[in-house]
């Protein structure tokens, strides 16, 4: 696979952090405090696979040992293309470990190692390429320049964010081993397409009609300090395809009759390319250290940041916050709701709880159980709380939390139409029938002064 293309590359902005991120210490001079030197995250983030994500990172990581880093391959996935093997070549690469799982020999990062060699710092290497002796050396820093001030820091790339570990793991996912070599202090470049992010999972099946299971958590881009789009005309994609560039020629008419349809590719470049941008501006306008020019020490631009300045926008976020509750049910459209939700809250810079009524002294069905336990999940990887409380008017109890909490906005879901019995007497006037006002708007009545909002299914959209 050739390069990426240069064109279009949006990039977040360097050293801020999104709100709920955990804070990136530092001290006023700018160098990471010792007591929490926590590793730098940048994310390569692609619309589709085949769009050179791992081919740039590892250009990145080659640039940065040039440079004078200590930059090793913990992981990379080549998919058989050659030109990105090609790219490992001189690198130190991690030997992965070997796990076997019902007769299926599966090859998974070696986090313990990763730590090890982190340990070690500039150790000698450990592996290298097949093909190569041994890794090339890192020049020695021109006369009279001094090496870049993190030298001393292990730089790794980890590829395929998303992808599940085998069994016998330290951890399910591998973005969570992640986690743990950037707690460690080392800095990690890592790829993820958009169609892989959680809050995002409802939309991508209904731009492409493939449910994606495996998932990586926005808190991961949210806590990233970079986060660069690797963009590619779909028409560019295509060809790459067609030309046996991202799957054996053998596998292109299937690729390009399903996921690699131009209108899919459009959507999801246009997906990627929304995503950075509002990642940007949430960066942008998000309570967090002033950026100021330094007092004449350094060129014209230079920028660092200084603990003791006033936060922008501290005044104005405190004195307008927003705060979003999501009523959820325990049916299929818990989750999309809630996604939906969320992401309009992330847009509205606003936090998120969750609520869920249950009838009083009614025990769910299995079937309920088990896509409460699903919310849940999906909870802790949005990173929200779930309520779940008893009552017997929906209504009734949304409000009560609605004023314990101060909730600004309420989600609620498409209101089920009524059937048998119900749907009859939907023709009858309301005195003799008896029926109840929907939901949204038995909401509306009761919490004057809040939004109510109503997220449909998008997939009953009439077709343009």
């Amino acid at each position: 696979m050739g390069p990426p293309g240069d064109g279009g590359v949006v990039r977040g902005d360097e050293g801020s952090r999104t709100p709920g991120a955990a804070p990136d210490a530092r001290t006023p001079g700018g160098e990471r405090g010792a007591a929490h030197d926590r590793g730098r995250h940048t994310v390569l983030l692609g619309m589709a696979p085949g769009v050179g994500k791992t081919y740039r990172a590892l250009q990145d990581l080659r640039r940065a040992r040039d440079a004078g880093r200590d930059a090793v391959v913990a992981v990379v996935e080549t998919h058989g293309r050659a030109e990105t093997a090609l790219q490992t070549e001189g690198l130190e690469v991690l030997p992965r470990r070997t796990l076997e799982h019902r007769g299926i020999v599966q090859h998974e990062l070696d986090l313990p190692g990763l730590l090890a060699r982190a340990g070690r710092g500039g150790a000698a290497p450990i592996r290298t390429t097949p093909g190569t002796s041994s890794p090339e050396a890192r020049p020695p820093a021109p006369a009279g320049v001094a090496p870049p001030a993190d030298a001393g820091r292990l730089l790794v790339l980890v590829d395929e964010l998303a992808h599940t570990n085998a069994p016998g793991t330290e951890h399910a996912k591998r973005w969570q081993d992640v986690d743990v070599a950037l707690a460690a202090g080392i800095d990690v470049i890592s790829t993820v397409n958009v169609q892989h992010l959680e809050s995002l999972n409802d939309q991508v099946m209904e731009l492409t009609g493939v449910r994606v299971r495996e998932t990586v958590p926005d808190r991961v881009l949210v806590d990233a300090e970079d986060v660069v789009v690797i963009d590619l005309p779909p028409e560019a994609l295509l060809q790459r395809l067609r030309d046996g560039q991202i799957y054996p020629v053998e596998r292109v008419p299937a690729a390009l009759n399903n996921f690699f349809r131009i209108e899919r590719l459009t959507a999801l470049r246009e997906t990627a390319l929304l995503q950075v941008a509002e990642e940007v501006g949430a960066r942008r306008l998000s309570a967090r250290p002033a950026r100021v020019r330094d007092d004449g020490a350094g060129p014209v631009g230079t920028r660092t940041e200084h603990l003791d300045q006033p936060r922008l926008g501290d005044d104005v976020v405190d004195a307008v916050r927003e705060r979003v509750l999501v009523l959820v049910s325990a049916n299929g459209s818990g989750q999309r709701v809630l996604r939906r939700a969320w992401r309009s809250a992330r847009r509205l810079r606003a936090h998120v709880d969750v609520l869920h009524v249950q009838r009083p002294g009614r025990r769910p069905s299995a079937a309920a159980e088990e896509r409460l336990a699903g919310l849940g999940s999906l909870c802790g990887l949005l990173g929200v709380e779930l309520l779940v409380v008893e009552d017997d008017d929906i209504d009734v109890a949304a409000a009560r939390v609605v004023r314990e909490r101060g909730s600004t906005y309420v989600f609620v879901g498409v209101p089920r139409p009524p059937t048998g019995l119900r749907r009859a007497a939907a023709w009858l006037p309301p005195a003799l029938s008896g029926a109840r006002d929907p939901l949204p708007v038995r909401l509306w009545r009761r919490l004057p002064g809040v939004d109510v909002r109503i997220v449909s299914d998008r997939r009953d959209r009439p077709e343009r």
